[in-house]
C-alpha cells in the first residue's frame, strides 16, 4: 500500500478557511448579531431575578405586583432571546454545510485536473478519506466554532461589562484571575494539534487499506490470506487507536483544567460579594442579596464560556489538521493545461507519429528512450512484449495521460501538446483489460461515448459486440441495472459491454488493450471478426499477450525494456526467428 507524502499541513490554514468563508460574510454578520441579542436577552434575566429578590424583604413585605412586571419581562426576554437562538443556529448551520458542499465540489473537481502521476501514486481510499472523513471533521469543527465560539465571546464581554456595572472590584477580581484558563487552553491546544494530524493519517491509511481489501476479497480468500488480512488490519486499527487515544486524552485536560480554574473564579465572587452584603448592610451603599445573586449568576455565566471555547480551541485543532490535508489536495499541481492556441482535433485521420520519444515514470529509472515509430491513417500496430516493457506506458502517451520526457508525439502531423486533451481522446476509442462500469442501467453504461444514441444503434452495437444474447436475457433488458464495477455481471460479460460502448461511438482511432483477455476462446473468435470490422480504416493499436490475436496486424512492435527491437508483420518476424519468434513458439509449444 502507497503511503502519502503530505505530513504536514500547509501554511496559512486559518487563513484559507477565512477565504473559504468569505462568500457567506453576510449570514455571518446576521449569526453573530442573533448571537449577540441572544446573549443579551439571557445576560439580562439575571437582572430581572434580582429585583425579584429585593422585592421580597421578609413577612409581610413582599411586592406582587412588582414581581408580576419583572416576571412578564422575563417571559417576553426568553421568547426573544429563543427565537434569536434559533435563527443564528439555522445560519450557522447553512453556512457551515455550503462551505461543505463547497469544499468538496473543489476537491471533486481538483480530481478531475490532477495529473495521472498523483493519481496512480496515491491509494484511492487515502483520496477518499480526505474527501469524506476528513471534511466530515472539517465540518464539526467549524460548526462547532460557529455555534459556541460566537455566543462564547459575546457572553464574556457582556457578562463582564453587566458585573462592572454591579460591582467593579469584583469584575477587577474576575478579570484577573481567568486568563489562567486561556494559558492552560493554549499550552494544551498547541500539543494536541501534531496527535490530531497523525490521527487524521493513520484514519486514510485505514481507509486505504480497506479499500484495497473490499476490491479484492476474492483474491484474498482464494490465496488463503484472511488471517493475514485481519493481523494487517489490526496493526493499522492499533495504531490509530492509539494515536487517537493519545489526541483524546490531551484534548480532554482542557475542561477540568478550565473548569477548576473557573470554579476558583467563582469561589472568590461568593466571598466577596457575601463580605461586601455584610459590611455595607446599614450603610448608604447597600449591596443588597438581590444583587449578589445577579452577580453570581454573571459569574456562572462568564467562566462557563472559557470551558466552551477551550473545547473548541482543542476540536478546532482536529479540524485545522483535517482542513489542512484538503487544502494539500487542492493545491497540487494540476495538469499542464492546454495552451491558448491549442488545436481541436477535428476530421482525425488517424497518422501518428513518434520521434525520439523518452519517458520514464522515475527519473533514476529509464523506461522508453529514443521510441521512434510512424504510423498510417488506418493501419493496425500490435504492440508485444514482456511485462513492464512499456506497452502500456506508450498507450499513456498515446492519450496524453503521461506528456513525454523527451521528443514528440504528433496525430495528423500536429503535436499532441498543440491540441486540446479533450479532442485528442475523444478520438480515441479504448477497451482496456480492466473493465469500468457504473453504477446504473445497462443502456446508460453503453451510451457514455454517444449519449444520443437510438435504441436500434445501441442493440446494432451489442450484437456486434456479441453482448446482445446475454442482455436480452437480463430481466429488463438494456434497462436493467448492475451495480459497481458491473455488479453480478461475469468479467466477460463486463468486458463485453465495454466492447459495446465503443463500438457504438467508433472514434477514428482504437486501443486494444488485451481486450479479449476475459473471454472464452470461442467467444474470442467472434469478437476478433467484429473488430475486423470495427478497425477497418482506422488506425488501430493492439497491445496483446495472446500472439494469435495480432496475426493480421500490419505492422507488429516487439518491446523490450522501454525499446522497440523487433518491427514487421507476422511472417517477417517469425522468418526472423528473432525474440518474437522465441514468444510466439513459447505460446504455441506442443
Amino acid at each position: 500500500m502507497k503511503r502519502q507524502d503530505n505530513k504536514k499541513a500547509p501554511k496559512g490554514t486559518l487563513r484559507k478557511i477565512l477565504a473559504l468563508l468569505r462568500p457567506y460574510r453576510i449570514w455571518i454578520v446576521l449569526s453573530v448579531l442573533f448571537s449577540a441579542v441572544s446573549v443579551a436577552g439571557s445576560l439580562y434575566v439575571p437582572i430581572c431575578v434580582g429585583r425579584i429578590i429585593d422585592c421580597i424583604l421578609g413577612p409581610g413585605q413582599v411586592y406582587f405586583r412588582r414581581i408580576a412586571d419583572w416576571m412578564l419581562r422575563i417571559a417576553a426576554v426568553v421568547g426573544v432571546t429563543a427565537l434569536c437562538q434559533w435563527a443564528y443556529g439555522a445560519m450557522n448551520n447553512r453556512v457551515t454545510y455550503q462551505v461543505v458542499h463547497d469544499v468538496r465540489a473543489q476537491a471533486f473537481a481538483k480530481l478531475q485536473i490532477l495529473p495521472f502521476r498523483y493519481l496512480d501514486n496515491h491509494p484511492v481510499g487515502e483520496i477518499v478519506s480526505r474527501l469524506i472523513a476528513d471534511v466530515d471533521q472539517f465540518a464539526d469543527g467549524l460548526l462547532l466554532g460557529f455555534t459556541q465560539l460566537f455566543t462564547g465571546v459575546v457572553t464574556i464581554l457582556g457578562t463582564l461589562a453587566f458585573m462592572i456595572s454591579i460591582r467593579p472590584l469584583i469584575a477587577l477580581a474576575v478579570v484577573v484571575l481567568t486568563p489562567l484558563s486561556f494559558v492552560a487552553a493554549r499550552f494544551i491546544a498547541s500539543h494536541t494539534h501534531r496527535f490530531f494530524l497523525v490521527q487524521s493519517e493513520a484514519r486514510a491509511d485505514q481507509t486505504a487499506f480497506l479499500d484495497e481489501m473490499l476490491g479484492s476479497q476474492k483474491l484474498v480468500k482464494a490465496f488463503g490470506r484472511e488471517a493475514r488480512s485481519v493481523e494487517d488490519f489490526d496493526r493499522l486499527n492499533e495504531t490509530l487507536q492509539t494515536v487517537s487515544r493519545k489526541a483524546v486524552f490531551f484534548s480532554s485536560l482542557t475542561n477540568p483544567v478550565t473548569r477548576f480554574v473557573n470554579s476558583v473564579v467563582y469561589a472568590v465572587v461568593v466571598l466577596t460579594g457575601a463580605l461586601l452584603c455584610v459590611s455595607t448592610a446599614g450603610t448608604g451603599s447597600v449591596f443588597t442579596v438581590g444583587a449578589l445573586s445577579a452577580l453570581l449568576s454573571y459569574a456562572n455565566q462568564y467562566t462557563k464560556p472559557f470551558n466552551e471555547i477551550s473545547g473548541v480551541i482543542t476540536e478546532f485543532q482536529n479540524a485545522l489538521a483535517c482542513a489542512g490535508r484538503i487544502f494539500a489536495l487542492l493545491e497540487e499541481t494540476s495538469e499542464q493545461p492546454d495552451s491558448p492556441d491549442a488545436k481541436v482535433l477535428t476530421d482525425c485521420k488517424g497518422c501518428v507519429s513518434l520521434r525520439d520519444v523518452r519517458f520514464s515514470y522515475d527519473p533514476a529509472q529509464s523506461l522508453i528512450e529514443d521510441l521512434d515509430l510512424t504510423v498510417q491513417s488506418g493501419q493496425r500496430i500490435a504492440i508485444v512484449g514482456p511485462t513492464g516493457c512499456g506497452k502500456t506506458t506508450l498507450i499513456n502517451l498515446l492519450m496524453r495521460f503521461y506528456d513525454a520526457d523527451g521528443g514528440s508525439i504528433s496525430v495528423d502531423g500536429t503535436d499532441v501538446r498543440d491540441l486540446t486533451r479533450e479532442s485528442l481522446r475523444a478520438s480515441y476509442g479504448m477497451v482496456l483489460q480492466e473493465t469500468w462500469l457504473r453504477s446504473g442501467t445497462i443502456r446508460e453504461n453503453l451510451i457514455l461515448g454517444k449519449p444520443d444514441a437510438s435504441d436500434d444503434e445501441i442493440i446494432a452495437a451489442c450484437k456486434q459486440a456479441h453482448a446482445w444474447s446475454f442482455i436480452r436475457r437480463l430481466p429488463q433488458g438494456l434497462d436493467t441495472v448492475i451495480g459497481e464495477d458491473g455488479g453480478s455481471l461475469s468479467q466477460g460479460q463486463k468486458q463485453l459491454l465495454c466492447i459495446a460502448r465503443v463500438m457504438l461511438c467508433l472514434p477514428p482511432m482504437l486501443i486494444l488493450d488485451e481486450a479479449t483477455s476475459s473471454i472464452d476462446t470461442r467467444t474470442e473468435i467472434n469478437i476478433q471478426k467484429a473488430f475486423s470490422t470495427m478497425m477497418q480504416g482506422r488506425t488501430s493499436f493492439i497491445v496483446a499477450h495472446r500472439l494469435s490475436t495480432i496475426r493480421d496486424a500490419d505492422r507488429i512492435l516487439v518491446m523490450n525494456r522501454g525499446r522497440v527491437i523487433e518491427i514487421g508483420t507476422h511472417e517477417t518476424l517469425l522468418a526472423q526467428d528473432g525474440f518474437y519468434a522465441k514468444l510466439y513458439n513459447s505460446q504455441f509449444a506442443q
